[in-house]
């Protein structure tokens, strides 16, 4: 029996939690064992710009923030679990890694 590690990032949290969800489903109607989706800690991308676009007066910045939210599922799977796990429609800002690992 094969391990998958499916590794879901996006920076929006409520499709991320959606597609999570779709693939615990695809894990429960073909009765493998899975844990998951375990939140890992959000990475924060911080770009700080200047206010003001000329060089005078006193320095003020505005802070920009990305926050990068990421979920980890694992999953005992077979063939045809991962075939169907494949076929889940996924949004463009969702990015997914499936690492298997062999027993």
């Amino acid at each position: 029996m094969q391990k998958a590690r499916i590794k879901l990032t996006s920076p929006d949290f409520k499709q991320l939690d959606d597609i999570a969800r779709q693939i615990i489903d695809v894990a429960d109607k073909t009765g493998v064992k899975h844990s998951g989706a375990i939140p890992l800690p959000v990475k924060k991308l911080t770009v700080p710009t200047r206010k003001s676009p000329c060089g005078g007066g006193t320095e003020s910045y505005e802070k920009w923030q990305l926050r990068i939210h990421k979920r980890l599922i694992d999953i005992e799977s077979d063939e045809r679990t991962l075939r169907r796990i494949m076929r889940v429609e996924i949004p463009q800002n969702v990015h997914v890694e499936i690492e298997l690992k062999g027993e």
